[in-house]
């Protein structure tokens, strides 16, 4: 019901691009994103959990993200009683590239197709042990989201739902900002990267 293509990513980007979300590519950029708030922590509920081996690095997502897992971590809480697991939110270019290295299924870090994970705009969402009631459930919840442009979620051949969440889904209309944050490289050690792909 909602495939990944070449062209989503695309559209995706260009999508981020117009409004100048900027791409997280190391640490240092991260750090900043997340000490200005511009990135922020998403915390376990009774709603939502997080995966045990996502780092507390990359347990951020931008506001606008965060308020769509929490108004729809609730809503299914509400429904069924059960919390959604997220497996992976923000992570930097570096992490994209070693990731990819590992998996084929991964999206590159740079590029027209890049990961937009690395916007703080993207989530995975685990599928294992949902119920078919459950997930048509959630299908259901996301459709009319898509269809204003809010969310755009793919079904991966991995068992996530990765899901994009636009700047609209805050009901504000997205400005572009200046992007003049530094962008020195850093030399941390990337292990114990939890989720998926794109």
């Amino acid at each position: 019901m909602f495939p990944g293509s070449h062209d989503k990513l695309v559209e995706q980007n260009v999508e981020l691009d117009k409004t100048q979300v900027q791409r997280m590519n190391n640490e240092f950029e991260l750090v900043q994103s997340e000490m200005a708030n511009d990135l922020v922590p998403v915390d376990q509920t009774d709603a939502l959990k997080i995966a045990d081996n996502l780092l507390d690095t990359r347990r951020y997502c931008r506001p606008w993200t965060r308020d769509f897992l929490h108004d729809f971590s609730q809503a299914f809480y509400e429904t069924f009683h059960a919390p959604l697991q997220v497996n992976s939110l923000v992570r930097t270019a570096d992490q994209q590239a070693w990731l990819r290295r590992h998996n084929r299924f991964a999206a590159p870090a740079t590029g027209d197709t890049a990961s937009t994970h690395l916007a703080g705009v993207a989530v995975d969402l685990s599928r294992r042990g949902l119920s078919n009631t459950q997930y048509q459930w959630i299908r259901g919840y996301l459709q009319p989201l898509q269809a204003k442009g809010m969310v755009d979620p793919i079904e991966e051949r991995q068992p996530v739902l990765h899901i994009v969440v636009f700047e609209k889904y805050s009901g504000k209309e997205p400005q572009p900002r200046s992007n003049s944050e530094a962008s020195e490289a850093t030399e941390l050690d990337l292990l114990g990267f939890g989720g998926s792909q794109p």
